[in-house]
């Protein structure tokens, strides 16, 4: 008998998803992304709001080795202002050192500690823009990783309120049957039938555009919600048909169970595997949704960041061509939607049931 016989399921999935690295790399790649969410405060040299007049479009800063501290950067002005793109003049007399642990715009850490402690910052007059700064000299750093608060939790929030939504009304709709199931199935044959964005932006547009951004990003979360559940509810109904006739559910019913609690105890969990992969595959939909309307400007507005409205200054070509560096929220889009496409991907094989019997056998 294979020593696998006495493995844990968990053991077993972690050991089928160990034969995948890049699906390894592509979660590790999304926790760190999430870590510079969570602790964007403290990361970010400056608030997402923070303004400097005297550097806008700077390219990225070049750190040096040397100096007091180990690192500085020369400071910078703007040099020739004739010419139809910024240029900046490094001025070599003027070293700034780069520190640890430095105090800068006041936040509150997790919204409740007050601090003014940020990570890394350059003395006066230095400036650390490692990705650059925009058209009013906000630094790209500090507002891709305070984007990705909005960004990357829409797609949280969205997956989690659509396949709630979706497992109670498929697993109800094929659990009953009968006018329980024509009703919801048609439901969902009209939301499916109607093409995303439109549906999407149809109902973005009965809200007014001024929107506070709080009230914005909850209404973002709801509509994509709303849009998304269809497609999961069709899926876990077909389940839950083949489900309700096992012996465990016939006997949960013997004994009494009620409906809502066979469906809940016992036929949703048999379809854990499934919805584990269905909302990691997801998810990504849920974040391009948000960058959608936010690039189209319906979306979270400034001066709030998120990836989308972040992208809108490469709407410009002419500043698309000067200043390539605005495009740095795109990289940041296109590599959280492929490490949830390839993390989706691993999961989905080490979930697979077939792997894990025949890894028993």
């Amino acid at each position: 008998m294979s020593n696998t016989s006495s493995r844990s399921p968990w053991q077993l999935f972690w050991r089928e998803l160990g034969k995948s690295p890049i699906s390894i790399f592509c979660g590790a790649l999304l926790v760190l992304m999430y870590a510079g969410a969570v602790f964007a405060n403290f990361l970010a040299p400056y608030d997402v709001e923070t303004q400097d007049g005297d550097h806008p479009f700077h390219p990225p800063t070049g750190v040096q080795a040397g100096g007091p501290t180990g690192l500085f950067v020369y400071a910078t002005e703007i040099g020739d202002l004739s010419s139809s793109q910024f240029q900046y003049n490094v001025l070599k007399n003027q070293k700034c050192a780069v520190r640890w642990f430095v105090d800068g715009d006041p936040y509150k850490l997790f919204g409740v500690v007050p601090s003014r402690t940020h990570l890394f910052g350059a003395d006066a007059p230095g400036k650390v823009f490692l990705l650059g700064s925009d058209q009013y000299g906000r630094d790209l750093l500090s507002r891709l990783l305070f984007g990705a608060r909005i960004s990357l939790s829409i797609g949280l929030l969205g997956v989690l309120i659509s396949f709630v939504l979706g497992m109670l009304l498929g697993g109800v709709a094929g659990y009953f049957g009968g006018w329980v199931d024509t009703a919801t199935m048609r439901l969902t044959e009209i939301l499916i039938s109607i093409p995303g964005l439109y549906l999407i932006l149809a109902l973005r547009a009965m809200f007014p555009v001024e929107m506070p951004s709080t009230q914005v990003y909850l209404l973002v979360v709801v509509i994509l919600a709303f849009v998304g559940w269809a497609g999961l509810a069709r899926i876990v109904r077909g389940m839950v048909l083949s489900l309700r006739s096992q012996e465990y559910v016939l006997a949960a019913q013997a004994l009494g169970a009620s409906p809502l609690r066979i469906i809940a105890r016992h036929i949703l969990p048999n379809t854990a595997s499934f919805i584990i992969v269905a909302a990691t595959v997801s998810i990504p939909s849920y974040i391009l949704g948000e960058v959608t309307l936010s690039y189209l400007g319906v979306g979270i507005q400034e001066p709030a960041a998120s990836w989308g409205n972040m992208l809108k200054g490469a709407q410009n070509a002419d500043f698309l061509k000067n200043y390539p560096w605005l495009l740095y929220p795109g990289l940041a889009i296109f590599l959280a939607v492929m490490a949830f496409n390839f993390l989706g991907d691993g999961l989905r094989d080490a979930l697979d049931p077939r792997k894990v019997s025949g890894a028993k056998s």
